[in-house]
């Protein structure tokens, strides 16, 4: 059962809900019971399936814009692809970082960045930032 409260906050917190998984992968590594690299896995899955449904959704992003209710201008919109432009597909590497993880897997989906690439860069990123987590705790 925690390994699955895990999976759901690590996937919930890279959506676009403003949550965070890292205060419990955190807790769940102080009980002996549980496997840190199991705790590892869970949560890079679940936070990296969160990011492929921003990068999803970002696909179908465009396709909005010019309803009333869509929540960025065009403006915004040109500049989020002209910065990810600048920094390349490798700023995917940071797609953990706060405030502007969730937004670069979106612009990634509006770029139509490779499926296959976007996966193996965000997964590596997210996984790195848990080992390192879990690194300074256990």
């Amino acid at each position: 059962m925690e390994y699955l409260l895990l999976f759901m906050a690590s996937f919930l917190s890279a959506t676009l809900l403003p949550l965070g998984s890292e205060a419990l992968l955190l807790l769940y590594s102080q009980d002996e019971t549980m496997s840190w690299l199991v705790l590892l896995l869970i949560a890079s899955l679940g936070n990296t399936a969160g990011a492929c449904v921003n990068w999803w959704l970002g696909c179908y992003l465009e396709r909005f814009q010019h309803h009333r209710w869509f929540p960025v201008s065009n403006t915004q919109l040109i500049m989020a692809k002209k910065h990810f432009s600048k920094y390349g597909l490798f700023s995917l590497l940071f797609s953990w970082l706060p405030i502007i993880g969730d937004p670069l897997c979106l612009i990634a989906g509006v770029l139509k960045v490779p499926f296959s690439v976007f996966l193996v860069l965000v997964s590596i990123g997210k996984t790195i930032r848990y080992f390192c987590l879990l690194y300074l705790v256990v």
